[in-house]
């Protein structure tokens, strides 16, 4: 039985063999499990019950009433009638099928998608062009420990994809993927993530919980009869009449009935690859800008009132701004606790990162600033998909050679803000170093003044965020580009070849990509 028909089969038995309702309580935000239990019994008057928490969230809206909003689903023989079901899963067919599947790329989505197609009865290889997670970890700690980089173990290639290293956040804006985001819930709890991820409204996982979970979910797969390879890089596909004959790569070659090509957010070279062999794409909107940091103390005295907060770990914060009314300005993938990491994807460029373990318990707050653009409005003319792979590439291309290494460029945010370095002091979790740099010259001038435009605008909303600096350059929260799928999911003219997650330009984040592999290979499985 799959970990989501496991746990959805539990879940009928309790609702099926009692009454079942569900409650909304508020709670303090130290409360206790018995705490808990003592508020459901006086609420429904019932002495025997079990419970599930379905949805936990912080109410921060009046400092000095800070607490949890809970939904909880009861099931007691006490209660008459019962409930509509929360769910409904994830049915994928199975049979034998005798047609084979190569799945190059072994991030959320890769992953995701291989998972399902082997359940389903294919017979599923996946290739990664990087190393496995235990490997991938020992690159990263020697590029942090003495910069010295490699292409194969980074922040941006390796099992798991760029989301390993990561907050590891479960938020999703995608619509209309509850089966989806259920079933990738459910398979990370079988492999050891916390079961609060399935009601906590912000779920996060944390690099350290994530890299054994995807170490977990690779034993699954390969247990389930799934092969994997590491090191294996895709260079090249043979087409004939729309169809991929072959893939190429240099461990050998393939010769799938299928092909998935996750290639993630950092695979310009793979892009470049497709596009030569006839797969279409598009331009679109992204985003650009740099990471801010703040002492954590900071962040929780802005949110919350008070530098602490018993029973939850640290303050998160969301931000817009549309203050120059050209430009949307916005926080994204805000870590609490965590670290600035450098996730530059190849040698010679230059760009940071978000990273937080599961606790959340660091010195720092951090979180891109990013403005909204499209690659014609940065170059001032009309591109191609091709040329605004390249101007992406030659701003990475600049910070490295600004610094010559990959030391993070850095200012302060009111200096920023000011166009002129006061503050050559600044501290930061960033294990590389900081070199003090105008980045308001660096990044390009529609970005610097959307950015500044949006910081003031953060600054009347939170207190202290001026206080705050900027550093390195953020172009990898969502993709310049998007490849043309037809309904089915395929590539646009191609008879078996499909492009997901998000390098696609579909998704972005662990569960929007994890979700699009999930939903490309149900297209895929019921096609047929």
């Amino acid at each position: 039985m799959s970990c989501c028909s496991y746990f959805w089969s539990i879940f009928v038995q309790q609702i099926t063999s009692m009454g079942y309702k569900n409650i909304s309580l508020k709670m303090p935000t130290s409360f206790s499990d018995g705490e808990l239990r003592k508020k459901i019994a006086n609420q429904l008057h019932i002495r025997n019950f079990s419970f599930q928490i379905e949805n936990k969230s912080l109410d921060a809206r009046n400092k000095s009433n800070i607490h949890w909003l809970l939904t909880i689903a009861v099931h007691s023989d006490e209660i008459k009638g019962g409930g509509a079901l929360p769910y409904e899963p994830l049915m994928i067919p199975v049979k034998d099928r005798n047609e084979s599947a190569l799945v190059v790329g072994n991030g959320p989505a890769g992953f995701f998608c291989a998972f399902v197609l082997q359940r389903a009865g294919f017979e599923v290889t996946m290739i990664d062009r990087g190393f496995e997670v235990e490997k991938r970890d020992r690159s990263i700690e020697l590029f942090e420990k003495e910069g010295i980089f490699n292409p194969l173990g980074n922040y941006a290639f390796g099992e798991g994809g760029a989301g390993t290293f990561s907050d590891g956040k479960l938020t999703s804006r995608s619509k209309h993927i509850s089966k989806e985001r259920q079933f990738i819930l459910d398979s990370y709890i079988a492999a050891g993530a916390p079961r609060e991820i399935a009601y906590m409204a912000h779920p996060h996982l944390g690099t350290d919980n994530l890299k054994r979970i995807v170490k977990k979910l690779r034993q699954q797969f390969i247990e389930a009869g799934g092969k994997m390879l590491f090191e294996t890089m895709m260079t090249d596909i043979s087409v004939k009449n729309g169809q991929v004959v072959e893939v190429i790569t240099n461990k050998g070659n393939f010769n799938p009935d299928r092909v998935f090509i996750a290639p993630g957010h950092s695979a310009y070279d793979t892009y470049r690859m497709l596009m030569q062999n006839g797969v279409l794409f598009r331009t679109k909107n992204f985003a650009l800008g740099s990471r801010m940091e703040h002492r954590q103390e900071i962040i929780n005295i802005a949110q919350w009132g008070k530098p602490a907060l018993p029973g939850v770990k640290a303050a998160e914060y969301r931000l817009t701004s549309n203050a120059d009314n050209k430009h949307q300005v916005y926080s994204f993938c805000m870590c609490p606790g965590g670290m600035v990491v450098p996730a530059a994807a190849f040698e010679k460029t230059n760009i940071v990162n978000g990273m937080s373990y599961y606790l959340r318990d660091g010195r720092f707050a951090n979180a891109a600033c990013v403005a909204g653009i499209h690659p014609d409005s940065l170059a001032g003319k009309v591109v191609s998909p091709s040329e605004a792979l390249d101007l992406v590439e030659q701003l990475e291309k600049s910070f490295f050679d600004f610094t010559g290494n990959y030391v993070a460029p850095a200012c302060n945010i009111s200096d920023f803000l000011e166009s002129k370095i006061k503050n050559k002091k600044l501290e930061s979790s960033f294990p590389l170093g900081l070199q003090i740099a105008p980045l308001w010259e660096m990044l390009p001038a529609h970005v610097t003044s959307a950015m500044r435009a949006g910081l003031l605008d953060f600054g009347q909303k939170m207190r202290n965020f001026e206080t705050g600096i900027l550093l390195g350059l953020e172009s990898k929260t969502s993709s310049p580009v998007q490849v043309l799928r037809d309904d089915d999911a395929r590539c646009t003219g191609f008879s078996n070849l499909y492009m997901l997650g998000e390098g696609s330009g579909y998704a972005g984040g662990i569960i929007s990509s994890a979700a699009d592999g999930v939903k490309v290979a149900m297209k895929c499985i019921l096609a047929q």
